[in-house]
Order: structure tokens, then C-alpha cells, then sequence
């Protein structure tokens, strides 16, 4: 089966509530099972409160202010770093901030260990300050918890579907290539790979279907983090360092950027010398989920959304931008009057 199939078989699966074990194979789960417990005990369990990233950015620049939620898991909340200014939160809100010249409120709900489903739970906390764009970092504890990958997927769904249904722009980071990282040894490595990769493109077919787009996280935890693990990666070898979040930031900003409107005019079109084009869904998943920074979002062709292998979306590879200078969030009551009645803020 190639890859494209497979992908589009496990997002299937989880939209009609399929097993899933069929993609990697019943013994591979047995034997992922097995070693994922080795790895966790070689990782340890995360444990304490990453620095809360809420708050207002931007102090001094105009308004309306753009309001952004961030959810997931440790990789979103910046599990592993001391100050506020080293968290994922707030090096994207400082660099929305300052591309957009906008202020910027954050909400940031992620949770260190959280898995796919508890998502609804997050969205719950969120939905109340009404954001512009919602950004999901998930998909890793799930692997590494030998979640069933249908199982990630639906829940996946599900939470993108709700969130547009409010009017939530959604951008979400899909699953890391989990065989990169130091801990997981032989033969889980590469069952990991294989399983983080399928993950992702599923990731990502549900997620253009819904009405959100994706950017791929690939393997944002690979060769640079490879050659410079005591740089990038905590003491644990499975969390980014301070500098790794940053990295992770620098992948994530450009689309979220996209999904707020805040295009260069260079940008607004497919560029082909860069390789961004049009494909169906299933192919373009799989090829983003080998290449670090692909973005997809849905697009039309001759007036459809549609083809005859699916949803038809813009591959694309969007420009880096330096995250730039990280500011500690503001609190100030005096601000949250520019929040919604109903912001639990």
C-alpha cells in the first residue's frame, strides 16, 4: 500500500471509527507497546508547570487586538523552560505582534502530557475569549502512549470541526517525526517514524477537511536538533530547550501569519520555483509530513473543492521569519476591556 493510501485509509478509519491497527500491523502495535513503556521510563514522566505564556503582547502598538489560543500538549505549553519569554506562546504572540504591528492577546491552555482527546476540554477554555486563530501543537504523547492512531485522528477531527464552527481559524502543527529523538532506540525508533509520520498526513487530510489548515513540524526535531542536542533539546533529550522552542515558533509563525490574512503580497500566489503547487490531499499530507514547514490549506480548481482523489489544497513552503525578540506577556486590567464580555480572562 503507498503512503498516500495508507494515509487516506487511517483518516478513514477514524471517521468511521475503524481500528486503525491494520496501517502499521497488529505485532508492530504488540512491539511498539512494549518498547514505548522503555522509552518513557528513559524520559521520565514531565513533571511541573511550564511558565503560563496568557497575557497581552504588542504593548504599544495599535489596535484591534488579534486574539490567538494556543492548545496541546508539552511541545505548545514549553514544558522544561524557567522564564515566560522561552515559551513557544510567547515567541509566537511577540512575533505576530510585531509582523502584524497589532496587539496581540494570547490564551494558552496547552498541557504538559495532554493526548488528542482531551482537546474538547481545552477548546471548552478557550471558546469564551472568542479567537481570531487557534493554534494546536498534538500528536506526540499519543504515539508515544500507543494510542490508537484512528483514535488521535477522530479526536483531532472533531476538535478542528468544533472550532470552526465558532468561527476559530485553526492552525495545527502535526506530529513530529518521533524518530529523531534520542531516547526511543531500535525497534521502536522505527516503528515510531513509520507511526508519527502516517499520524501526521492523517493529521493533516482531516484537518484541510474540516476547514483548518496545517503546517508540518516533520522533523523540526531532527537534523538540527541532531547536531546540536545540548542546544536544543532539555535534559531529558525529548523536550526543546529554550532555543528549540524558539526553533519550533520560527516553523509555526509564517502560517499562522497565513491563517490571520497577514500575507506579503510576494506570497499570496503559489510560487513553483519554491515547489508550492496544488495536489490532491492525500498526496500533498504525505509530502509534507517528510519536509519540516509545509503548509496545506484547502483551496478550489475550476470551481471545486473536490477531484476524484479528494480535497484538492495548496501545498506550500512560506518563508521563514526570525522570531525576534520574545517579550514577557502583559496583565494589565486596564487592557482586558478590549476582550469580550464573556472572556474568562
Amino acid at each position: 500500500m503507498g503512503r498516500a493510501a495508507a494515509a487516506r485509509k487511517l483518516a478513514a478509519a477514524a471517521a468511521f471509527g475503524g481500528g486503525g491497527l491494520s496501517v502499521l500491523g497488529g505485532a508492530l502495535y504488540g512491539v511498539l507497546n512494549v518498547e514505548a513503556k522503555v522509552a518513557r521510563r528513559k524520559i521520565g514522566n514531565a513533571t511541573g508547570e511550564p511558565p503560563d505564556a496568557s497575557g497581552w503582547y504588542g504593548r504599544g502598538r495599535p489596535g484591534p487586538a488579534i486574539r490567538m489560543a494556543l492548545l496541546g500538549d508539552s511541545s505548545a505549553a514549553g514544558y522544561g523552560v524557567e522564564s515566560v519569554e522561552e515559551t513557544p506562546g510567547a515567541h509566537l504572540a511577540s512575533g505576530v505582534a510585531a509582523a502584524a504591528d497589532r496587539r496581540v492577546h494570547l490564551r494558552s491552555v496547552a498541557v504538559v502530557g495532554a493526548k488528542s482527546s482531551d482537546l474538547d476540554a481545552q477548546i471548552g477554555r478557550v471558546l469564551p475569549s472568542q479567537p481570531d486563530v487557534a493554534v494546536v501543537l498534538v500528536g506526540a504523547n499519543d504515539v508515544t502512549h500507543t494510542v490508537l492512531p484512528s483514535a488521535s485522528v477522530r479526536h483531532l477531527s472533531e476538535a478542528v470541526r468544533r472550532l470552526r464552527e465558532a468561527g476559530v481559524e485553526v492552525l495545527v502543527g502535526t506530529c513530529p517525526d518521533l524518530g529523531t529523538v534520542r531516547p526511543i532506540m531500535p525497534p521502536l525508533k522505527q516503528v515510531a517514524r513509520i507511526w508519527s509520520r502516517r499520524l501526521a498526513a492523517a493529521q493533516a487530510i482531516v484537518v484541510v477537511d474540516e476547514g483548518g489548515r496545517t503546517v508540518s513540524l516533520a522533523k523540526a526535531l531532527g537534523p538540527e536538533f541532531d547536531a546540536a542536542p545540548a542546544i536544543l533539546f532539555g535534559p531529558d533529550q525529548f523536550h526543546p530547550s529554550a532555543d528549540g522552542y524558539r526553533h519550533l515558533a520560527e516553523v509555526l509563525l509564517p502560517s499562522t501569519l497565513a491563517a490571520l490574512g497577514v500575507v506579503p503580497p510576494e506570497e499570496v500566489r503559489p510560487e513553483t520555483r519554491r515547489g508550492e503547487r496544488v495536489l490532491p490531499v492525500a498526496s500533498a499530507a504525505v509530502e509534507a509530513a517528510r519536509h519540516t514547514g509545509t503548509e496545506l490549506d484547502g483551496t478550489e480548481v475550476a470551481g471545486s473543492q473536490r477531484g476524484l482523489r479528494g480535497r484538492w489544497v495548496e501545498l506550500r513552503r512560506r518563508r521563514r521569519r526570525p522570531a525576534g525578540e520574545s517579550e514577557a506577556p502583559s496583565a494589565e486590567e486596564a487592557e482586558t476591556s478590549a476582550l469580550p464580555a464573556s472572556s474568562d480572562q
